[in-house]
């Protein structure tokens, strides 16, 4: 069955292109079964990038922490190891100074011939950030990431030298910088405090999200769409939303499977086997938002299971998506028609369930978009349901 059957009464982004995101894993320990070491397994990390690309995932994020594998570094080999998969490299402003960072990126774009996105992690956690020595207050993080952005994109686009000083960096004479291969490299940042928002409404050109109920997100969206706005900007920061399905053949047994997940989740985290945890009440509002929204109930809207977020005290994205493949794509093409333009899926069995994805989510996805394109009617991936906010859309 069909509804709404004009493209005109149809969300602005329900027929437009959408991307969709993975992270790529460097070893096959999950938080489901964990693995004692934490090195990198080359033939597993093959492996994985093939089958994001054979998947039809379009990016892949490679995060970074104080114990994890450095980001540049991974993102450089993904490259090389795809021919179309956009590498995001996860940066930490404390980590690296602007003007190298720059090189770094520009360095990873021209390798890639125009792939490179970075993503911008001001900070959530004073433990975490104390681990490589810094100490900025948490109330300053997101001014050095502003500054950040602006002498990244000057690196990239000034034809002489230039010169800064601000209150985090400052330099005499630099550049001009080693150049992107065509454009300037896409910024992106995340972050659900009030200078979050600010930053990203003002200089970013994505904003992403934790998966949260569409209500929520929708009120977030137009938010930092606002802000865009009333900065003077002609256009708006494209929309990353985060989720991690759960799916089987029927939507009882993923519903089965994911009370089983959760309840190894828990397990995993109580022993800290995975990785290094701070079970204390988290810092950034991100957590804060993903725990209270557990706290309230357990599933909102078509398909969004907040018990996941709860069993690692809302570290990370971690709320899932639970049911048959197509019960997860009609949930992911209402935050679409919300106006998600990127949409990261990755799951708790990592490498099996992105392959699973790529089989059975993507295309039913990109199916609906494509009916609306030729149509311009939702097609039966969207029959009504109680929990979508039908018609309501980004302008």
């Amino acid at each position: 069955m069909t509804a709404d059957p004009v493209l005109a009464e149809l969300p602005a982004t329900a027929s437009g292109d959408v991307e969709f995101i993975s992270l790529t894993h460097t070893n096959a320990s999950t938080e489901l079964a964990p693995v004692s070491g934490r090195g990198i397994d080359l033939a597993y990390v093959r492996r994985y990038v093939r089958a994001l690309e054979d998947g039809g995932f379009d990016l892949t994020l490679l995060p970074y922490g104080s114990n994890t594998p450095d980001s540049f570094v991974l993102a450089s080999a993904v490259g090389q190891l795809s021919e179309r998969i956009k590498p995001i490299v996860a940066v930490r402003p404390n980590t690296v100074f602007p003007t190298v960072a720059a090189q770094q990126l520009a360095t990873l774009d021209q390798l890639t011939e125009g792939r490179a996105v970075v993503h911008l992690i001001s900070g959530g956690s004073d433990a975490e950030q104390a681990r490589q020595g810094d100490y900025l207050p948490k109330s300053e993080r997101y001014a050095r990431t502003a500054e950040f952005i602006e002498i990244l994109r000057r690196s990239w686009t000034e034809t002489e030298p230039f010169s800064h000083e601000g209150a985090h960096y400052r330099f005499d004479g630099f550049g001009p910088g080693f150049p992107p291969y065509a454009a300037p490299i896409p910024i992106s940042i995340g972050g659900q405090s009030d200078a979050a928002f600010d930053i990203g409404g003002t200089t970013a050109d994505i904003f992403s999200f934790w998966g949260e109920p569409l209500a929520d997100i929708k009120s977030q969206i137009e938010r930092i769409d606002a802000i865009a706005a009333a900065s003077g900007r002609l256009d708006r920061p494209r929309i990353w939303v985060t989720f991690r399905p759960i799916i089987d053949r029927t939507d009882e047994l993923a519903w089965a499977k994911a009370h089983t997940y959760v309840e190894r989740i828990t397990q995993t985290f109580q022993a800290g086997s995975h990785r290094r945890r701070d079970k204390n009440a988290p810092q950034n509002v991100g957590s804060q938002r993903s725990l209270e929204f557990a706290r309230r109930q357990e599933i909102y809207d078509r398909a969004l299971w907040t018990r996941t977020a709860a069993a690692t005290n809302g570290q990370g994205a971690s709320t899932a998506l639970v049911g048959t493949p197509e019960t997860v794509a009609a949930a992911i093409v209402d935050y679409i028609d919300l106006g998600a333009s990127l949409v990261s899926i990755r799951g708790y069995d990592t490498l099996n369930d992105a392959i699973d994805y790529g089989r059975y989510v993507l295309p039913l996805v990109r199916q609906e978009l494509a009916h609306r394109r030729a149509t311009g009617q939702r097609g039966r991936l969207q029959a009504d349901h109680p929990g979508a906010l039908a018609g309501v859309g980004r302008p």
